[in-house]
């Protein structure tokens, strides 16, 4: 996998040990007969949705367009965010440790034809839902998701036990608000 510009001048100050905290994308993009796009990772060899970091300041949803499009050739648009989470943390085979902020878009095709289209991918292909490779669980979650047309936010902390109040000034106003 190659490593963003950004995060690797990151990594020279705060060495590979130290957990990074970093925000990607994660596509399902499902064509008018109901497939779903994966691709198998040149990293681990597994099957996946297609996903990726984002560079400083990219929107959500360009890195997801930009994403599909290097890995598989297709031009998508995305439709739904379809879940919001944070993967467990991760030691790469370089020995750099990161935990990802994930968000899953639900695309459709525009344009393109699926192709391998850079080093990160073996293998790309449309699959119909009932004939998916083995995936690791959390790319399964997220595909039956945007098939559902359904939103996921995993992992939801437990609710405050306490009411959280807001400073208020000596004039009885909510200190800190416009």
């Amino acid at each position: 996998m190659a490593i963003p510009e950004h995060l690797r001048t990151l990594r020279e100050l705060v060495g590979p040990d130290h957990l990074l905290w970093i925000p990607g994308v994660n596509a399902v993009v499902v064509d008018d007969r109901g497939r779903v796009l994966l691709h198998r990772r040149a990293e681990d060899r597994t099957w996946s949705v297609l996903s990726g970091i984002l560079d400083p300041g990219e929107e959500p949803a360009a890195g997801a367009v930009r994403e599909v499009m290097e890995e598989t050739g297709v031009h998508v648009l995305p439709e739904a965010v379809t879940s919001v989470t944070v993967s467990p943390p991760v030691t790469h085979a370089n020995g750099d440790r990161a935990q990802y902020l994930e968000i899953c878009f639900r695309c459709r095709p525009l344009s393109g034809q699926a192709r391998v289209n850079d080093d990160e991918s073996l293998e790309v292909g449309w699959f119909a839902p009932d004939r998916l490779p083995p995936l690791e669980p959390r790319s399964l979650l997220r595909i039956e998701h945007a098939l559902r047309r359904s939103a996921a936010w995993f992992a939801v902390p437990e609710p405050v036990s306490e009411p959280v109040s807001e400073p208020v000034s000596e004039s009885g106003r909510v200190a800190g608000r416009v």
